[in-house]
């Protein structure tokens, strides 16, 4: 493989249709031979169905001639995470337990894609029910190495130009983690910003996201989905304009340490507080814990956010993993077993109690409204792991799933030339803000 795999941009590439200079079908081929190319070595894909895609991307091409697209990213080349449903397509999840599982229904998103006119090329490979199990997708800037998951699939193929967009899902840090490692552009809502209809993912901090190409395509997807099909029941829902909000420079952004910080290796590091450097020259402030009190009281609220969003995670997986436990437990990993045994000896009270230092957490994330605009971190403690046994230590993402932010993680860090994610973290449902802040801060590293 080359060292540096590319990434495909869509929303850029539209205004070139109208007039035939370029087109849905040209990038839908684009990706094939990248499919070609690549998947052999990266297997990001469980599905690829080439001539409903063919099809998809004639019809898109015709509209755009017409100057009648269906939305933004009408034609975008994008795959569906093996834990989402399509009524075309077999749902894994990752699983022998669905080996050939075929619904008969489109899930929300994948209804609101195809609403948009996107073109949905396969199914991405999924860890097993989005957990800590992988199914053997390689990343495609070194195949020895972790794409990170849940989200591996989509993730692998956007950051190899293998697809344009791919949905994710998100419970820890199954998108920006991902996103961070394979050098793609990761887009978790806030809790509730996307239906979740249709896909095996019950869990309260879960979120259905995007990961694409640029910054441009994860916002036009979400937004296209979220205008179509709204939020989970009892959320409004993505809101915003629906292409790239206008950027917004922050006056201060908060340093998220996170329990990671003395474990981040010192080139990344570097890559990260020379990133720093550049924000406080383009006169940002960097606001840090010993600064800031209502930073610290969110550093100490969330140090042991992994221990609290698994046992949150196992509770809540008590249905279906115990019907799948019942019904065939030899076909689950060792790690679904233990998540099976664990939840096995909790509680309802138990459960309550996870959920009261939740809301703490949340409360003093609170604290921190007109302190700062954002948050900002790493995706993970360096560049993907070598090893394919595990996604990667979650550490730096989990605190933003325990909280319920928006978050984007941008591809501008480094370790010894590997990807490695900025992430960047807003306020509950104002997700459109923390993308005007992202934007702001690619264009100031850019220059």
């Amino acid at each position: 493989m080359d060292p540096t795999p590319m990434r495909r941009p869509y929303v850029s590439r539209t205004a070139s249709f109208a007039g035939g200079a370029d087109s849905p079908v040209r990038v839908l081929e684009e990706c094939l031979a990248e499919i070609d190319r690549r998947e052999a070595a990266v297997g990001a894909f469980t599905v690829i169905d080439a001539a409903t895609a063919r099809a998809a991307a004639e019809a898109s091409a015709h509209r755009w001639r017409a100057n009648t697209p269906l939305s933004a990213i009408d034609g975008m080349t994008v795959g569906v995470k093996d834990m989402i449903d399509t009524a075309d397509m077999v749902t894994g999840m990752g699983s022998p337990l669905f080996d050939g599982y075929r619904p008969r229904f489109d899930a929300a998103s994948v209804q609101g894609l195809r609403e948009s006119g996107a073109v949905i090329l396969g199914k991405t490979v999924t860890t097993e029910f989005a957990s800590a199990h992988p199914r053997g997708t390689r990343n495609p800037w070194d195949p020895t190495r972790t794409p990170g998951g849940s989200s591996s699939g989509s993730a692998a193929a956007v950051g190899c130009g293998m697809l344009c967009g791919g949905l994710g899902t998100q419970v820890v840090g199954s998108i920006l983690r991902p996103s961070g490692f394979c050098g793609a552009y990761g887009f978790k809502p806030s809790v509730g910003g996307i239906n979740r209809g249709g896909s095996l993912d019950y869990l309260s901090q879960s979120v259905t996201g995007t990961i694409a190409a640029s910054l441009d395509d994860v916002w036009a997807m979400a937004r296209a989905v979220a205008e179509r099909v709204g939020g989970d029941p009892g959320y409004p829902g993505l809101t915003g304009p629906l292409t790239l909000p206008p950027s917004r420079r922050p006056a201060r952004l908060g340093l998220l340490r996170t329990t990671g910080w003395p474990i981040l290796p010192a080139l990344a590091r570097a890559s990260l507080e020379a990133t720093l450097e550049q924000l406080r020259g383009a006169g940002v402030t960097i606001v840090t814990p010993e600064a800031c009190p209502e930073l610290a009281a969110v550093e100490a609220a969330t140090a042991e956010a992994h221990q609290i969003t698994m046992g949150i995670n196992a509770w809540e997986w008590r249905w279906p993993l115990g019907s799948f436990f019942a019904r065939d437990a030899a076909m689950l990993s060792p790690s679904a077993l233990e998540r099976h045994a664990k939840q096995q000896a909790m509680t309802q009270t138990d459960y309550a109690a996870l959920l009261a230092r939740r809301d703490a957490a949340r409360a003093a994330h609170a604290g921190l409204a007109g302190k700062v605009d954002a948050l900002i971190s790493v995706t993970a403690p360096g560049a993907a792991p070598v090893g394919l046994e595990t996604t990667g230590n979650p550490v730096f993402v989990v605190p933003g799933s325990l909280l319920g932010l928006p978050g984007v993680s941008l591809p501008v860090l480094d370790e010894a030339g590997l990807p490695l994610g900025l992430q960047v973290l807003g306020f509950p449902q104002a997700d459109a803000d923390v993308f005007a802040v992202a934007g702001w801060i690619e264009d100031a590293l850019r220059g």
